[in-house]
């Protein structure tokens, strides 16, 4: 069977090695090495789109339906039980969730033999980059690029134009848009799919900027649900769950009973990345993340560690040298004080008092008044 065509780095085509496989009812492409074997309905065009720990990302045409759709190749699924398990979660997670923000799981591929196999590929609706990349870019497209994205905002919201800019990357370019004008949007999209998902009793736990996918539409869904839980999992919680940037004082304190205040907390500091272009606690170790937020938000009170059970970790936490809370709208004199005061009650030390993701809709997030401050 003839390959795959794909870009070589010279901008060349070239060609994926693909075999037709038991029967004609599968094909096996060779990427990069990495053998993907998929369902004869997934033909060209086919392009890697992204890889990890876990295994390798492609882009794929489902024939039967025309719709292009990202395969994740999970390598040695069952190696191991935790391995297996996050599998299973979050098959199982995306087969229950439905919402405009929470990505979409359209296919579990079933392997060839069934009754022995190592790999497990799941098909997601395709979308065009993450938050990750927006932050990090800072290349720009042309003025109608930046027409269609204004397009759909105006469709979504009132708003007010600002003099700041910010670039948006996708796989099909850059665009330049009004700060505030995107970074609002976003933000209600993240807080209306996190509403959606704790109303479903699941924690997602590791909410980052890489976890949030966004298409030409600026359309925002969240994913990677390998470390999700619902409420009703009666096993033990582990502290070892999101990353560290992003974790929350109960998780750098081992807290093993933590609720959903945890991706609270994980939305405020992606919040105050998308406004400062850089990670708000970019901690280099567990005990340099602690410093860091202490240093930001002050030492804790008594009151404030009432929730933690571990004596060491309360003695750690009192013996650290003392640091006041920092006024957030002197340190970020750029952020709006309405967007100050949410960003404070998210990043609050004691989660017993941190604000919910429902209550996040109480501040005027989808209201023209606040983003950025003007320059």
């Amino acid at each position: 069977m003839a390959g795959a065509a794909h870009n070589n780095p010279n901008g060349q085509f070239s060609d994926f090695p693909a075999v037709q496989t038991h029967g004609g009812q599968f094909i096996q492409y060779n990427i990069f090495g990495n053998q993907f074997e998929v369902t004869a309905k997934y033909r060209p065009p086919i392009t890697p789109i992204g890889r990890g720990a876990y295994g390798i990302v492609c882009s794929v045409l489902n024939s039967e339906t025309n719709e292009m759709v990202a395969v994740k190749k999970i390598a040695n699924a069952f190696d191991n039980y935790m391995d297996a398990k996050r599998t299973l979660r979050e098959i199982k997670l995306l087969r229950h969730l439905d919402h405009e923000n929470v990505i979409a799981i359209r296919d579990v591929i079933p392997p060839p033999l069934r009754r022995e196999f190592s790999d497990v590929y799941i098909a997601l609706e395709l979308m065009d980059t993450d938050l990750h990349q927006i932050i990090r870019s800072n290349q720009k497209l042309s003025e109608e690029h930046c027409k269609v994205f204004a397009l759909t905002l105006h469709m979504t919201f009132e708003f007010e134009s600002s003099k700041q800019s910010f670039p948006i990357l996708t796989r099909r370019g850059y665009v330049e848009l009004d700060t505030g004008f995107f970074l609002q949007y976003f933000l209600y999209q993240l807080l209306r799919g996190l509403k959606y998902i704790h109303s479903a009793n699941v924690i997602h736990r590791d909410l980052k900027p890489s976890n949030l996918l966004l298409n030409a539409n600026c359309d925002l869904k969240i994913c990677d649900f390998g470390l999700a839980r619902t409420n009703a999992e009666n096993d033990i919680m582990t502290e070892y769950v999101v990353t560290r940037w992003y974790r929350a004082p109960e998780l750098l304190l081992n807290s093993s009973d933590y609720t959903a205040a945890i991706d609270v907390w994980s939305v405020g500091c992606i919040f105050m990345e998308l406004m400062n272009k850089r990670p708000l606690f970019p901690g280099k170790d567990h005990v340099h993340q602690m410093r860091l937020l202490i240093e930001l938000l002050g030492t804790p009170t008594g009151s404030d560690l009432g929730f933690v059970r571990n004596e060491e970790a309360r003695k750690y936490i009192q013996q650290l040298p003392k640091h006041p809370r920092q006024q957030l709208s002197s340190v970020f004199p750029h952020v709006h004080p309405l967007a100050i005061d949410l960003i404070d009650r998210m990043l609050t030390f004691d989660p017993s008092k941190r604000i919910t993701g429902a209550y996040c809709f109480l501040f005027p997030v989808s209201s023209s008044k606040w983003y950025m401050q003007r320059s």
